[in-house]
C-alpha cells in the first residue's frame, strides 16, 4: 500500500479519543473519497493507509456465508431455551470464530463481502404473525424475551472490553418490520402509538441503551408514510435524541434505491440518497449513495453532512482496532484453532438439546429405551442436512442428521431401519411405496417432518415457497400429512413425530394420531445428536415455545395488519393449539409458596418475589419459571391479558427443591396508554409464576399449576 507524503498519521495515536482519531482521518479525504466510503463495499484509499472494507457480514447463528464455521441452532431455537446466559455464550463463540477468520482473511488479502467484523445481527423484529418467513431469524413474539435474548447476544458479539469491540453487532430491522415479504419494498406500517412503543420498539431500545449495540439497520418498509431509512422520526428523534445512540446506521440492502424507485418518496436516486443521508442513515448497503455526487451538485445535500456521516462510520472501524497500526490490543489476534473447535461443537449440541420442545407425550412413551429392538426412522427430513441449517448459515464439515444421531445412540444389535417414505413438498412420483408398511413391523416409528429454509425465509432465498418466502398456510405440506396418517394406520408400536420448522406448524389433522411430538426448529449441525439425546433420555426436554402456535390461520388477523389486536399471547382471544411458553418435560415440577414483599405498591418502590420449585419426578431436568403480570381491575383500556416480566431457567435433581427470586421495579409494572406513554395505572394485578402461559389451555396440555398472588398499585 502506497502511503501519501503529506499525510498526518496521528490518527494512529491510541491515546486520542475515537472521535478525534476519526476526525483526523476523514478530514484528509476528498469529498469523492468520503462518498465512496458510504457504501458497504468501501474501496481502499492507499495514500491514507485505508484498506478496502466490506461492511456486509452475517452471524445470525454462526459466522455465515464465509466458509467453515460452527452452525448453531437458528435464532428462534435459541429463544426456545429461554436462557439469555446461553445466548451470550453462543454469541461469544461466534465472535471468537469471526475474529479468527478475519485475521486469517486479512493475512491473505481477502477483504470481500462476509469477511469483516461488522455483523448485521441480531434480528429483533417481533414475530407478530406466524406466517412471516423470516420469523425464524427472531427471538419470537414477546418484546421482553426478545430484549433479553437480544441484549445477551449483542454483549457476546461485542465483548466486554471498555475500549475495543470484539465484533460490531447490529440491531435490525428498524422498525415495525415483519412481513409480508412480497410487500416489504412498498408497504407502509402505521401501528398505533401504543403498539409502536409497547411491542415494536422495546427490543431496539434495550439493545441501544443497555447493550450499546454498535449498529442499527433500517427496515425496507415505510413507517407512517416515510421509508424507514429516510425517517428522521425513527433515526433522529427516537434513535439518537431519545435513546442516545452513537453507532452507525445502515440501510438494508437496496433499501435506499427503493426510496425513489419503489416508494416514489423521492423523484430520483440522487434525491433518495440525500433524503436517507440527511435523515440519519450513514451507510448504504448498495450503490445508490454514489449518487451523492449528483445530489451535492444539485444542492440536495452539503459537504458537511457527507463529512459527518463518514466520520461516524470510521468511529466504528476505530472501535474495532482497525487503525492501531502494529500496536496489539485485546482482540488483535485469535487462534485459528478456535474455528469449529470441540468446545463450540459441544455448545451447539447443548443449545439444540435445550431448545427442543416436547409438545405431547401420551402415556409417557418417551424417553425410549436404548435397548429397543426394531426402531424405524422415516420421513422426508430424517436424513436431511438442509433441515438442520435454517437461513443465514455457515458451512460445517460435521453435520449430524436425525438418522445419524439415532444410529449413533442405539446399540449395534438394534435393527434400525430407515426409509424416507415421502418427498419434502410434493407427492411421490412412484405410487408404490412400502415405507408406511414398515411401521407395522417396528417397535417404534420416528417420523421426521416439517419444512426448511427453502420453504420459508427471505424472499430471495426461499426457492420452494409459492408465497415469496412467507407461509399462507401453517399446516405441513399435504403429502406429509398423508404420509403421517398412513404410518398411523399401519403402525405396530408408538408413533413419534419430530417436527422441524422455524415457525409454528399446525397439526390439527395428525396430532391425534401421534403418541409423542417434538418440535426441534432448525437445530444446527448437532441437531441429530441432540434429538437422539432427547428421544433416548440422555437429557430431558426443556424448551419452551417463544411464539404461540395457533390451531389454524383462521385464528389470525390479516397478515398485512400491523395492529396487535388478536395477536400473540398478549391479545389473542382464540384458544391456541399450543400456548406461548409451553413445553413438557420427562420429569414433573411443583411451584408453590409464592411470596411478594408487599401487597400494595407505590411508584419508585421495588417488588421482591420468591417462589419454591421442586422436581417431583425421577429425572434430572431443567425447567423455565415464567413470571407474568396480569391486569385485573385497572382503569386503562386495551390492556394485555398477560405480560411476561421475568424468566429463569433452572436445573433440579429428583426430589430437589430450590427457591427462585425475582425483582420488579415500578417501571416494570407500568402499562402503555393509547399515546404510547408508560403510565402508572392504579388498580389490582395478579403476579403469576408458572412454567408456561398461565392459561386453561396450558393446564389442559400438562403444564404445572401456576401460583398466584395479587398486588394493588396505589
Amino acid at each position: 500500500m502506497t502511503l501519501g507524503q503529506d499525510v498526518d498519521f496521528s490518527f494512529y495515536n491510541t491515546s486520542l479519543s475515537i472521535d478525534e482519531r476519526a476526525e483526523l482521518l476523514v478530514s484528509q479525504m476528498t469529498t469523492d473519497e468520503k462518498i465512496k466510503q458510504l457504501v458497504n463495499a468501501a474501496p481502499a484509499i492507499p495514500r491514507l493507509g485505508v484498506p478496502a472494507y466490506d461492511w456486509w457480514n452475517e452471524a445470525l447463528h454462526g459466522v455465515a456465508r464465509n466458509g467453515k464455521a460452527t452452525i448453531f441452532p437458528q435464532s428462534i431455537a435459541l429463544a426456545a431455551t429461554f436462557d439469555d446466559d446461553l445466548a451470550q455464550r453462543v454469541a461469544d463463540a461466534i465472535s471468537t470464530e469471526a475474529l479468527a477468520k478475519y485475521h486469517i482473511s486479512q493475512s491473505v488479502g481477502n477483504t470481500s463481502k462476509y469477511a469483516g467484523l461488522t455483523f448485521w445481527t441480531p434480528n429483533v423484529n417481533i414475530f407478530r404473525d406466524p406466517r412471516w418467513g423470516r420469523g425464524q431469524e427472531t427471538y419470537g413474539e414477546d418484546p421482553y424475551l426478545t430484549s433479553r435474548m437480544g441484549v445477551a447476544f449483542v454483549k457476546g458479539l461485542q465483548g466486554d472490553d471498555p475500549n475495543y469491540l470484539k465484533t460490531a453487532a447490529c440491531a435490525k430491522h428498524f422498525a415495525v418490520h415483519s412481513g409480508p415479504e412480497s410487500l416489504r419494498h412498498e408497504f407502509d406500517a402505521t401501528p398505533s402509538q401504543k403498539d409502536l412503543y409497547e411491542t415494536y420498539l422495546p427490543a431496539f431500545e434495550a439493545l441501544v441503551r443497555e447493550a450499546k449495540v454498535e449498529g442499527v439497520m433500517g427496515a425496507y418498509n415505510a413507517v407512517y408514510g416515510k421509508p424507514s431509512t429516510a425517517s428522521s422520526f425513527l433515526l433522529q428523534t427516537i434513535l439518537k435524541e431519545e435513546w442516545g445512540f452513537d453507532g452507525y446506521v445502515t440501510s438494508d440492502c437496496g433499501a435506499i434505491y427503493s426510496i425513489s424507485e419503489k416508494f416514489h418518496y423521492a423523484d430520483s436516486p440522487a434525491e433518495g440518497a440525500a433524503a436517507a443521508l440527511k435523515a440519519g442513515t450513514d451507510l448504504n448497503c448498495g450503490k445508490t449513495y454514489l449518487q451523492l455526487s449528483a445530489a451535492l451538485a444539485q444542492n440536495l445535500v452539503t459537504e458537511e453532512v457527507i463529512h459527518q456521516h463518514t466520520v461516524q462510520l470510521f468511529k466504528t472501524r476505530f472501535r474495532l482496532g482497525m487503525f492501531d497500526g502494529d500496536k496489539p490490543h485485546v482482540y488483535s489476534s485469535m487462534s485459528p484453532e478456535k474455528i469449529h473447535c470441540d468446545d463450540h461443537i459441544a455448545l451447539a449440541r447443548e443449545v439444540a438439546q435445550k431448545s427442543i420442545v416436547l409438545l405431547k407425550n401420551e402415556n409417557n412413551i418417551l424417553p425410549l429405551s436404548k435397548d429397543i429392538k426394531v426402531p424405524y426412522v422415516t420421513g422426508p427430513f430424517a436424513n436431511s442436512v438442509d433441515m438442520l441449517m435454517g437461513s443465514y448459515y455457515g458451512i460445517s464439515p460435521n453435520m449430524v442428521t436425525i438418522l445419524e444421531g439415532i444410529a449413533d445412540a442405539v446399540p449395534l444389535g438394534t435393527s434400525l431401519n430407515y426409509r424416507s417414505g415421502a418427498l419434502p413438498f410434493h407427492d411421490n412420483i412412484n405410487s408404490k411405496n412400502w415405507a408406511p408398511f414398515v411401521s407395522g413391523e417396528s417397535d417404534v416409528t420416528i417420523c421426521v417432518v416439517g419444512i426448511t429454509a427453502d420453504m420459508e425465509g427471505e424472499e430471495v432465498d426461499a426457492i420452494a415457497s409459492q408465497d415469496t418466502g412467507d407461509r399462507v398456510e401453517l399446516s405441513l405440506p399435504k403429502n406429509q400429512i398423508h404420509y403421517v396418517k398412513e404410518l398411523a394406520k399401519h403402525k405396530k408400536g408408538p408413533l413419534v413425530l419430530v417436527v422441524a420448522s422455524g415457525s409454528p406448524v399446525t397439526l390439527e389433522e395428525i396430532e391425534e394420531h401421534c403418541d409423542a411430538i417434538l418440535h426441534i426448529w432448525y437445530p444446527g449441525e448437532q441437531g441429530g445428536n441432540a434429538v437422539a439425546d432427547v428421544l433416548f433420555g440422555k437429557v430431558s426436554p426443556s424448551g419452551k415455545l417463544p411464539i404461540t402456535f395457533p390451531k389454524n390461520v383462521d385464528q389470525l388477523p390479516a397478515f398485512e395488519d400491523y395492529s396487535m389486536k388478536g395477536r400473540t399471547y398478549k391479545y389473542m382471544e382464540e384458544e391456541p393449539q399450543y400456548p406461548f411458553g409451553f413445553g413438557l418435560s420427562y420429569s414433573q415440577f411443583t411451584y408453590e409458596d409464592l411470596t411478594l414483599s408487599k401487597s400494595k405498591m407505590k411508584q419508585k418502590e421495588e417488588l421482591e418475589i420468591t417462589v419454591k420449585v421442586k422436581n417431583t419426578g425421577d429425572q434430572l431436568s431443567d425447567d423455565v419459571a415464567q413470571l407474568y403480570l396480569v391486569p385485573v381491575d385497572v382503569s386503562l383500556e386495551e390492556v394485555p391479558k398477560y405480560l411476561l416480566k421475568r424468566f429463569k431457567r433452572f436445573s433440579l435433581s429428583p426430589d430437589e427443591t430450590t427457591s427462585l427470586s425475582f425483582k420488579l421495579t415500578s417501571d416494570d409494572l407500568k402499562l402503555f396508554d393509547k399515546e404510547g406513554k408508560k403510565i402508572w395505572s392504579k388498580g389490582k394485578y395478579k403476579i403469576i409464576v408458572a412454567n408456561a402461559l398461565p392459561s386453561a389451555r396450558s393446564l389442559a396440555l400438562g403444564a404445572v399449576l401456576p401460583v398466584t398472588e395479587e398486588i394493588e398499585l396505589k
